[in-house]
């Protein structure tokens, strides 16, 4: 696992497709699993459109807040500060992990993190995440290159909701938005958090996560090889 100081997206979105490319090529022999926070971004998935976008761009344009279109499943999803991102790139095949399962797992982790503060998230078969009640408080968009997983899941803990309410999320009428501190009335430790999470995917997908960095990943023979395989 790596964590990550806050990151632009995009900047996240080539560092997942360059372990990806060098995971599916063989130059990289272990999965990777990425944390880190965004700063303010709406992104939209495959079945996303600017239908669901209630404000107009140039309010976004003013605002400073980037739309970005990406590969991932679902729709339209805000990310912003105080929402703790994860990225596992693994080799779902290998992990013997259908794509439901591995859904199921990162849900799975959202809910027994929120057990921990005395939360009680759940499933809803229809519209993947975690909720609340009738509001989300993790949401889940997954891309799989080869077997390969990529972009992940959202975990709200003290995110502002204040920009859900300039879209449809996920393109759903009529659901709330959600997050720790606002179930709780009160910030909640985001390192603590991280560290439940590091927790929990330990558990539920049976595994022993060994801390690295971009460093020891030697990020630029990565790049190099995925640029050597097209």
């Amino acid at each position: 696992m790596i964590e990550l100081p806050a990151m632009e997206y995009t900047r996240a979105w080539d560092l997942q497709s360059n372990i990806v490319a060098a995971r599916k090529g063989g130059v990289l022999d272990k999965d990777i699993v990425l944390l880190l926070e965004h700063p303010p971004v709406f992104t939209l998935g495959r079945r996303g459109g600017l239908k669901n976008l209630t404000v107009s761009e140039d309010f976004l344009n003013n605002a400073g807040i980037p739309v970005i279109h990406v590969e991932r499943g679902g729709d339209i999803t805000f990310h912003g500060p105080g929402q703790i991102v994860m990225y596992p790139i693994i080799d779902i095949r290998v992990a013997r992990l259908g794509v439901l399962d591995f859904v199921e797992h990162l849900e799975e982790v959202m809910i027994r993190t929120a057990s921990d503060w005395g939360i009680n998230a759940e499933r809803n078969p229809v519209n993947r995440g975690v909720w609340v009640g009738n509001n989300k408080l993790g949401s889940i968009g997954i891309a799989i290159r080869r077997g390969i997983s990529f972009h992940g899941m959202a975990f709200n803990v003290n995110l502002s909701l204040r920009p859900f309410g300039w879209i449809r999320p996920c393109g759903l009428k009529d659901i709330g938005m959600t997050s720790m501190e606002q179930e709780l009335s009160r910030k909640v430790s985001m390192a603590q958090v991280r560290e439940a999470i590091k927790r929990h995917v330990e558990a539920v997908f049976s595994v022993e996560l060994v801390m690295t960095d971009l460093e020891e990943l030697k990020i630029d023979e990565i790049v190099k090889s995925r640029i050597s395989n097209f």
